[in-house]
């Protein structure tokens, strides 16, 4: 599946079929669920994971546990728009 794809399927009801949890976690964000992406994120053990969690809690405006997870993703704080950092991640996770 491409970026563009990933983004198109936003406007769809439902995440596209056979998508990790983590490419779930940001079509529901993407969608405006917060709460669902998060616990799909927290559930996922990994850099990856940890990513988006810190993502999302900069999303939220909690930079202090952003940045517990940043840690854990081996990440700097991200300093890019949120729409910038969801499309490095959706891309990261694509390729």
């Amino acid at each position: 599946m491409t970026f563009s794809e990933f983004k198109k399927s936003v406007g769809q009801n439902a995440p596209p079929p056979n998508i990790n949890s983590l490419l779930q976690a940001l079509w529901f964000d993407a969608k405006g669920d917060w709460e669902m992406a998060h616990n799909l994120a927290q559930e996922v053990n990994t850099k990856d994971g940890s990513w988006i969690h810190a993502y999302l809690h900069r999303k939220e405006g909690d930079l202090g546990n952003a940045s517990y997870w940043y840690q854990r993703a081996n990440r700097p704080l991200c300093r890019k728009s949120l729409s910038e950092e969801w499309e490095e991640i959706t891309k990261a996770l694509l390729s």
